[in-house]
Formats: structure tokens, sequence, C-alpha cells
């Protein structure tokens, strides 16, 4: 890293890798190609121990992303037309599959802790693409807009999951029954974002949250806690949660990474974890069956 894309930037510093969403002529708008580049792009920051935490942003200060790019016009949400364009783009997965959605369980998936910062307007697939990132911000310039009912069709990339669960069902039902565009203020007060920025100023409150985040803190630890919290959304019962809960103390509490914190605290210095999230996670979920997201 970093990598070379055609839809995005990647960059990592500090720590922090930034992904950039970069059709600026098209507002960022989503496509196949960039369907396959973010998952590809969430690959690599998974592999590189060297990325701590993942921000996600878009070029420009208009539009984090517009939707889906509506080039083909009234075809576009054809499934013969999107099939063709994801052929076209060098997708192989299953084109049954919405591929916001496939986007979305690869973001759900991820080791690291992620971070949206929204620059400008993000509609249709450009926010619920982002409903499976554990922290979303955003300019007050930016607006939302859960706009598929007003274009024909109806919420994708997994939002029917993740919408209301984050804000609840009535207000998730009102945005996207509407399909209206509203305000970052509004997202703020009903729990979509959790802070707003001056444009200026955003990229740097999304980087001091990730050093938040990471500065002290082990990296398998942040892989740990990230799934134990969303694959326990799903869990039946509080015991399924204690279940994993304890594997993960047993597991990591005889890790090399717990004797260099609690020795780090002792001594009154900063800790420096040796174990590699690269290695993958531990078995805390010995009847998980992980979502494919290919």
């Amino acid at each position: 890293m970093p990598a070379e894309f055609e839809t995005l930037l990647l960059d990592v510093t500090e720590g922090i890798a930034t992904i950039t969403l970069n059709r600026p002529d098209r507002k960022n708008a989503f496509n196949p190609k960039m369907a396959i580049e973010l998952i590809a792009a969430f690959d690599a920051t998974d592999a590189d121990d060297a990325v701590k935490a993942v921000i996600v942003t878009g070029s420009g200060d208009s539009a984090f992303c517009a939707g889906a790019d509506l080039k083909a016009g009234g075809s576009t949400f054809d499934a013969g037309q999107r099939e063709a364009e994801r052929r076209a783009a060098g997708d192989t997965a299953d084109l049954s599959r919405d591929g916001g959605g496939r986007v979305a369980l690869r973001v759900f998936q991820s080791l690291k802790p992620v971070i949206a910062a929204f620059n400008g307007a993000a509609v249709g697939v450009g926010v619920t693409m982002t409903l499976p990132m554990d922290i979303r911000i955003a300019s007050t310039t930016a607006r939302f807009g859960f706009v598929f009912a007003r274009r024909g069709i109806a919420l994708e990339a997994t939002s029917s999951w993740f919408l209301p669960r984050l804000v609840g069902a009535p207000t998730a039902l009102e945005w996207a029954y509407s399909g209206r565009v509203f305000a970052a203020e509004e997202a703020h007060r009903r729990g979509l974002v959790q802070s707003l920025h001056e444009p200026a100023d955003l990229i740097p409150a999304a980087r001091a949250l990730a050093h938040d985040f990471i500065d002290h803190s082990a990296p398998m630890s942040l892989a740990v806690t990230r799934q134990l919290i969303w694959r326990g959304l799903v869990a039946d019962h509080p015991m399924e949660a204690h279940r994993a809960d304890s594997r993960s103390m047993r597991q990591r509490g005889a890790s090399a990474d717990a004797r260099e914190g609690i020795s780090a605290f002792l001594e009154k210095r900063p800790a420096v974890f040796p174990d590699k999230v690269s290695a993958g996670l531990p078995d805390l979920w010995p009847d998980w069956e992980e979502p494919e997201y290919r």
C-alpha cells in the first residue's frame, strides 16, 4: 500500500488509511468498478498491520457520494443492464446480489475501526454503504437521503438491517418512505451521525478520532471488540454474548498483548503490543457462519 485504483484514492499516514471516493466529475457516484475497488481496499487494509484504523471520505467539497451512477437513465436498475455493467467492470461474483450489499458486508467484516467522514451529499448507496462503519461524522454542509422509493426501488446494501438498528424503526421508515433529502443537523439529531464539523475541520476531526481509538489500544483488542459488538446485534440471548466474552477473556487474557498491556501500565510507559491482526481473529464464535461478501 498505497494501492492504485481507478475510482478511489488510498493513503496510509500515521497508521490511518484514508479511502477517498474519487469520481469528482460524477459527484463520486457509485458504480460496479467502485464496488470492486472498495472491497479490494478493505482487503488491503485488513492485511496491512501498519493500518490501525480506516477513514472513508469523498473527493471535492460538494458530495461524499451522490448514490448510484445514473448514466444509463431509466434502465439503470434493470437487472440485465446492471449485470452487463458488472461483467464489464470485471465482477465475477454472483450477479444476482446487490453490489452495494457486498460492499457493506465487507465493511462489516473489517478488522479495523472504520470512520465515515461525510464531506458533502450522501444519498442512496452513498449513505447505505456506510451504515456498517463504526462512526459517522459529517460536514455541516452534508445532506442525506434514502431516496429509493422516489426512484421506484427500495432499500439496498443491507440497509434494511443496519438502519433501524442505528436510528430505530420509526425513523428508518420515515426516511425510507418519504425519500426526502435532509440536512446534516437532522442526521446528527436523530443519530445517523455522531458529530458535525465545519468543512475544513472534518478530516482533522476524523483523524483525531482515529488516533483516540488506536494510539493506546491493542490492534487485536480493537478487532475483537468490533466483532463482539456487531455480531452481538444478532445474538438471540445475552448468554451468547457471555460465551463469546468468556472465550475472549480466556484467549486474550493469555496473550502477549495482555502481558504487555499490564506491564506497561505498572511500569508507567507506553505499551508496544506485539499481536498482529493479520494473523486472524481468535475463534470466539465457533458456530458463526461468516457472511459471504464476494
